[in-house]
């Protein structure tokens, strides 16, 4: 049966499905967000003529919308997102739930409401039509007692977790009355069109992934009571150092929400006996937390308050508030230079000082009570360390992290000291096993399985490893298969580089006379930071500007190759693609970024303006975008470059970088960002199959000394509102002049070099103005931007 989702229906205008409606709206799906009708207007007129009002009766629907467009961080990929999102209420428009292809219900955790609604979308839905519930801790199998066979075989549990477009993980929840083939198009549905990691999870109370991770943080907050260590102590060693959220535990509790928090522990504390039960029973000063109202960042206070720029931990024992501390040690000094994930774990954790008796004794509980729980709520291990991943941001899940310790270490460490450890682990231990994974496959009942990877999820680590065509120490240039060559970066945050930029240029050299095209994509945090501003910078303060001018130029030749390339080049970002990442994705013959692209010309912020030629092909997509015809629309493109570049504007989405003229028609935003060098590769494939043709080297209209006198007007006015400083004006003079094409009339032609002579030029003189170094040290120490 072929199947479609052209129409969604959300039921339930919370924090929760308001936000799932945003995420399909940022998917290009048409959304119908229902709620109740309100009992009464919020205006307080609550005559009867009133409340027969459309616009009232959808109160709660279109005060949901609303906020949405305030959020932060924002739901909607771009304010124009929204309408996609049709508003209504269930009585009004509950007989349009016939005309969506998925209901997604995300009312109150209630088993009798959510029953009572089934009951009622039984009766209108669309035979064949998919119905999932958003659930966290109801019994998916008993919510859809009662309903039609069709109904049951159609219907799910979806726990998307929130916020649903930040947060990767999707759990999918069948019943025995599911359809196989309604459950393998919803998964494929989701990790195509959402961009969703998706897990199967078995119908048990919080699933896999809140299960574990609540289990986790209860354990940790027990063992800070029972050895008295503080809120902030806690927090400094259960963070990034062990491969965790910034937010490590007690300021994660604060952004979820203590009262969320607590209820999601009673969905298991109700259903649990023995030890589990009492684990998942909070400490009481948490419970006194919650009736104070101190539930975290939405109520102003929770584990931390801020005060007057300070930040105050709470004390368990007197509930009062004092300065933060931090946990020290000497083996968190010592795994500071360790590179290895694996060898800085092993160096705190089994450390004899207080740092590794306090991470020991609460990974130790974690990794054997997943292991206990794995049959219970998951099909097998890979997928709780996925979840754990693409859920809690875990760097590595359970599995990963006993693997990262030592299987047979770790073990031998727990029997030593009498823990129960599961029948299977101690057979896996027994049988000679060195680890949960190998070699590409992980272990499930006695034997190794192979890892699930999606077709269009192309590892670069493992195809570096057996087909590497050349690499230096930035770069690596890899055969990713069908005639398609593949440019990853290797250097520290995938910054460039003269490394980078020569691998650009033997890349081109490379696929011109032996591929169809070339993907240039990375793996890692962000696509690409920008220029190695440490290398810059210190050869200024060397007074190298010869080198520089020479680094500058091969930048530049190196971004006009990729537009010049005889073969197609197609870019692959996502994450962070600023400054030099967005030179290089700029001039390729399409970009297929995924949807969180965060694209900016931000030089700005360190004294500079881009100088690999993102001022004229930032200019080149404007004119595309307003036309070349008329001195009006010349203006408007240079005011438009001059805008983006002179604030640093960075997008918050791909479809906010389309809005800001970064990306064009001939490019494509691709929700999964685990899919993006795979769509890359196949336009090289595509664009080559048509007959691609490299663009031809026309002139280029500039707006001349008219367009640099409005340009420099609008600075002026931001100067006398006291927006910017002298240096600031100075770096908008140079970029104004750049843009508009210098001292030439208004409609004048120039070649490309011009505009990359004026870049480069600009670029130079100011990397040689002190105020523009201090800003690029400040950057550097303290990663904030100076005004001086």
């Amino acid at each position: 049966m072929s199947r479609h989702i052209r129409k969604t229906a959300v039921i339930g205008a919370g924090v929760m499905g308001a936000s799932i409606a945003a995420h399909l709206a940022n998917a290009g799906i048409p959304v119908l967000l229902l709620d109740m009708v309100p009992k009464a207007p919020e205006s307080g007129d609550s005559s009867v003529a009133t409340l027969k009002k459309k616009q009232v009766r959808n109160q709660l629907a279109n005060t949901a919308i609303t906020k949405l467009k305030k959020q932060k961080p924002a739901p909607l990929a771009s304010k124009e997102t929204a309408a996609l999102i049709e508003t209504g209420n269930l009585e009004d428009d509950f007989e349009r739930l016939k005309e969506a292809d998925w209901i997604i219900e995300v009312i109150i955790e209630n088993l009798e409401a959510k029953k009572q609604l089934f009951t009622r979308i039984d009766e209108v839905r669309s035979k064949g039509s998919i119905v999932t519930s958003n659930t966290s801790g109801i019994s998916i199998k008993t919510m859809s007692e009662g309903r039609s066979e069709d109904f049951k075989a159609h219907f799910l549990g979806t726990h998307f977790f929130n916020p649903p477009r930040y947060l990767k993980l999707l759990e999918l929840i069948p019943t025995k009355d599911t359809s196989e083939d309604v459950l393998a198009f919803i998964r494929g549905f989701a990790e195509q069109s959402l961009g969703k990691g998706v897990v199967e999870a078995k119908d048990t109370p919080n699933f896999i992934a809140n299960r574990i991770g609540t289990f986790g943080l209860l354990v940790t907050v027990h063992e800070m009571v029972r050895n008295g260590y503080s809120v902030g102590e806690v927090d400094s060693v259960t963070g990034p150092l062990i491969g965790r959220p910034k937010s490590a535990t007690f300021r994660t509790l604060d952004v979820v929400g203590l009262d969320t928090f607590l209820h999601v522990a009673k969905n298991v504390y109700d259903e649990a006996i023995g030890e589990e039960k009492a684990m998942f029973d909070p400490p009481t000063f948490m419970k006194k937390m919650a009736d104070k109202g101190w539930i975290g960042a939405k109520s102003g206070q929770g584990f931390y308050f801020k005060k007057d720029g300070v930040i105050y931990e709470i004390n368990p024992e007197t509930m009062e508030y004092e300065p933060r501390k931090k946990l020290k040690a000497p083996s968190i000094d010592r795994s500071k230079p360790i590179k290895s994930k694996k060898d800085k774990l092993q160096t705190v954790v089994f450390a004899e000082d207080a740092a590794g008796e306090l991470l020991w004794s609460i990974i130790k509980p974690v990794l054997v009570y997943t292991a206990e729980k794995t049959e219970e709520i998951a099909n097998d291990l890979l997928a709780v360390d996925e979840a754990m991943r693409w859920g809690f941001g875990w760097e590595m899940g359970p599995f990963e992290l006993w693997d990262a310790l030592g299987f047979r270490q770790t073990v031998e460490k727990m029997q030593q000291e009498g823990s129960v450890i599961p029948n299977w682990i101690e057979k896996m231990y027994e049988d000679g096993a060195e680890s949960f994974y190998k070699a590409g496959a992980f272990i499930h009942k006695g034997t190794y399985k192979p890892i699930r990877q999606h077709e269009k999820n192309l590892s670069l680590t493992v195809l570096k490893k057996e087909n590497t065509i050349s690499k230096n120490t930035g770069a690596s240039l890899i055969d990713i298969g069908n005639d398609v060559a593949l440019l990853k970066f290797t250097s520290p945050n995938n910054s460039i580089g003269l490394d980078v930029i020569q691998m650009i240029h033997k890349s081109i050299d490379e696929v011109e006379a032996n591929y169809k095209g070339l993907v240039i994509g990375n793996e890692g945090k962000n696509f690409c930071v920008g220029a190695n501003l440490m290398m810059m910078l210190m050869e200024a303060q060397d007074d190298n500007f010869f080198e520089l001018d020479l680094v500058i130029r091969q930048f530049q030749k190196a971004t006009s190759r990729i537009r010049y390339a005889n073969v197609p080049v197609v870019t692959a970002p996502y994450q962070m693609t600023l400054g030099g990442g967005a030179e290089i994705s700029l001039p390729a013959a399409s970009i297929q970024a995924s949807h969180e692209t965060y694209m900016g010309l931000v030089e700005v912020g360190v004294g500079l303006i881009p100088g690999g030629g993102g001022n004229k092909e930032l200019y080149l997509r404007n004119l595309e975008r307003f036309g070349k015809e008329t001195p009006a629309q010349l203006q408007q493109a240079a005011r438009e470059t001059f805008e983006k570049i002179a604030t640093a504007t960075v997008s918050t989405s791909a479809a906010e970088a389309r809005d800001n003229g970064f990306l064009s028609n001939r490019d494509a935003i691709v929700m999964n960002d685990l899919f993006v060098n795979y769509e890359a590769k196949q336009k090289v494939i595509s664009l080559y199959d048509a007959g691609y043709k490299a663009p031809a080297k026309t002139k280029i209209p500039v707006s001349g000394e008219a367009g640099f006198a409005t340009l420099m007007l609008g600075a002026e006015m931001m100067k006398w509102g006291g927006y910017t400083s002298e240096h600031d004006m100075k770096i908008a003079k140079k970029l104004a002049f750049v843009i508009s094409g210098g001292r030439l009339s208004e409609g004048s032609l120039v070649d490309e070099q011009y505009l990359l002579d004026l870049e480069r030029e600009a670029f130079l003189s100011l990397i040689a103005e002190p105020k523009t170094q201090q800003r690029m040290q400040q950057m550097l120490t303290k990663g904030k931007p100076l005004r001086n």
